[in-house]
């Protein structure tokens, strides 16, 4: 894995505003911890206070490597010394960010899609980006009967969520193969929104023809279930990198406690360090892990792959974000806005700063 570095952003400043608007609006009873504070609020150039708590969320994902080994190895702990850290897992990004803007959590690592979504769903208000986590990590595997974008005409390919990053990706490329998709699950290509573990299954039973998916699950699709991949989505993006995770943090919760935020912060740099030089060490660490948020770990041949196709970076990508969409535009999923400070890169740069390493850019959508 590589740590990235600062790369230039375009100056556009177009947003969306997702179909998954009602989904996010859902109540949700997944983080019972402790109610997000709702101290006055001093600005987020301040220390603030010191939080009690901070409750995060990430998922048990290969592309969430930073907060599986930022928590499992203390080094969240470390930095935020007396404040109390407690987490969540989930499955999805709709159900962590209603959890985010319920206030039930205070930060949340997270697809861009679905960050987007509920900084809209809030006018703005509910939720910065403030640092970035993966990049890379998605693929579209494929049974072995398909070799060609031309065999994909009639066929059922899944994805973990409608309007989610991956969604977005597959609807954006087969358009740009030719193909019509529908919301509803019509068009040329059939696109059938699934949970990562039934698509496996479903894959596996011949009853999907293929997937867009994060790590691990391309790799399961390939080593469990007989497929091969037919576009890595690193091979669309200029110098390969896309952003995949999102550190996000509740508006609220930043401007009471910036002093906590950045401590999380230093907790991520120090975790992604330690995951760059100890790359072995870090796998043995997020497959240990595994079984332990979502009841089962990979096989050796799938975490080494895996582990190749995604890179942890404390870098947003924010021009990418902008790219994505773009795509999400093209594809009927949203229609356009501004997101005109949806990052505040402040923090982050604070303690990029203090760890000797350079700062990142917010491609002029917000402080940095």
């Amino acid at each position: 894995m590589l740590l990235r570095t600062p790369v230039s952003g375009k100056k556009a400043k177009k947003t969306l505003i997702g179909i998954a608007m009602a989904a996010l609006a859902l109540t949700t009873s997944a983080c019972a911890h402790a109610t997000t504070s709702t101290a006055a609020a001093p600005s987020s150039g301040s220390t603030g206070t010191a939080a009690t708590s901070l409750r995060l969320g990430y998922f048990a994902n290969v592309t969430h490597t930073t907060p599986i080994v930022g928590v499992a190895n203390g080094f969240y702990a470390q930095k935020l010394d007396s404040t109390k850290l407690t987490t969540q897992i989930f499955a999805s990004g709709s159900p962590e960010m209603t959890a985010l803007l319920g206030g039930k959590l205070d930060a949340a690592y997270v697809g861009p899609s679905s960050a987007l979504t509920a900084y809209l769903q809030s006018k703005g208000s509910a939720l910065k980006i403030i640092a970035g986590a993966e990049s890379g990590g998605a693929e579209l595997v494929v049974n072995s009967s398909i070799t060609t974008a031309a065999q994909l005409k009639g066929q059922t390919i899944a994805d973990p969520q409608l309007g989610n990053t991956q969604d977005v990706a597959l609807r954006y490329w087969l358009k740009q193969q030719g193909y019509t998709t529908t919301q509803q699950g019509g068009g040329d290509v059939k696109i059938e929104p699934t949970a990562n573990s039934t698509t496996l299954s479903l894959f596996e039973q011949g009853k999907i023809q293929g997937a867009w998916v994060p790590e691990p699950w391309a790799s399961r699709l390939i080593a469990e279930g007989g497929g091969h991949v037919l576009v890595d989505e690193k091979s669309l993006w200029p110098q390969g990198q896309f952003t995949t995770t999102e550190l996000v943090v509740n508006s609220a919760y930043l401007t009471a406690h910036p002093q906590t935020v950045t401590e999380l912060l230093e907790g991520q740099i120090a975790a992604n360090a330690w995951i760059l030089a100890n790359p072995d060490q870090a796998q043995t660490v997020v497959n240990t892990q595994l079984p332990k948020l979502s009841g089962s770990a990979l096989k050796p041949a799938e975490i080494a792959r895996s582990w190749t196709e995604e890179t942890v970076t404390n870098d947003p990508l924010a021009d990418t974000l902008s790219t994505e969409l773009d795509h999400a535009v093209s594809d009927g999923l949203e229609s356009s806005s501004s997101i005109d400070g949806i990052f505040d890169l402040t923090p982050l740069n604070t303690a990029l700063k203090a760890a000797g390493q350079p700062a990142v850019s917010s491609d002029n959508l917000g402080p940095q």
